[in-house]
């Protein structure tokens, strides 16, 4: 009998390229919230979501973040070159049935174990190539501190043109996150079909909310920003080119994924 988690399936079940849950992470991330026009970043919002209102009418926030995974077994961590990688995160504020929420329109990602776990849960991950500054806790020219005064960067490029482009300056410790957040944000699981005939009817077409739990942050600080976005001719990122910049956000998170919750199953064809 064939075992595992996801593909490919042997009779070890160790081939998996996602283990079975849970999922556990741990990693920096640095943020940069930013304002684009609220009219051209709701087109991009699936049905069950609609558009932001008030003061997070166009809101948006992009993460770039360092992680490192482990299963319950925990010994992961011990072969870095599986359980380590970097991604960045694309994040819009919008509302589900009147509540503040956020939804994820592109993710890119450097590995393919956490290509398939985001695929899983619904994230349209793609590969990317993220690079961040790190802080190494001692004092030196090349090491920033993670204190007032800390200046940190970070990029993203996709197929060899680079994308996003941020720097961060800490100006204080912060109790307050960037928003829009990723640990409960909204995500549409889609696998297409190849039958002939059926190409626009996807074999599941759902909306799915990320449900994290034992979420810890640590080290968080807020400062000013700079965000630079590149245009792509792959990649229809012109409407969330930021208009306003809002705050820097650097910290330390960890959380677990064992769980999502099915918001609503589409029965119409994918447009």
């Amino acid at each position: 009998m064939l075992q595992g988690y996801s593909n490919p399936r042997t009779p070890g079940g160790r081939s998996s390229l996602a283990p079975r849950p849970p999922w556990h992470y741990a990693g920096a991330c640095l943020a940069v919230e930013f304002v684009a026009d609220a009219e051209a970043v709701a087109a991009y919002l699936p049905p069950g979501l609609t558009a932001a209102t008030g003061a997070r009418a166009g809101r948006c926030a992009v993460y770039f973040c360092e992680w490192q995974f482990a299963t319950d077994d925990g010994d992961e961590y011990l072969d870095p070159v599986a359980s380590q990688y970097k991604e960045t995160i694309l994040l819009v504020a919008c509302e589900r049935n009147g509540a503040p929420a956020s939804y994820c329109p592109y993710i890119w990602v450097d590995q393919d174990l956490a290509l398939m776990r985001g695929l899983i849960q619904g994230w349209p991950k793609q590969f990317g190539h993220t690079a961040i500054t790190r802080s190494y806790g001692v004092p030196s020219p090349a090491s920033p501190g993670n204190s007032t005064g800390g200046r940190f960067a970070a990029s993203l490029a996709f197929r060899d043109r680079r994308i996003f482009t941020a720097r961060v300056t800490l100006d204080a410790p912060s109790t307050r996150l960037p928003e829009p957040g990723f640990a409960s944000a909204f995500n549409v699981r889609h696998f297409p079909q190849l039958s002939a005939g059926q190409y626009d009817t996807p074999a599941v077409h759902e909306l799915a909310q990320l449900r994290s739990r034992d979420i810890a942050i640590d080290h968080l600080h807020i400062g000013s920003a700079s965000l630079e976005l590149e245009p792509h001719p792959a990649l229809e990122l012109e409407a969330f080119r930021p208009l306003e910049l809002g705050h820097g956000f650097r910290m330390s998170v960890s959380l677990s994924v064992d769980d999502l919750v099915i918001a609503d199953t589409y029965s119409v064809a994918a447009g």
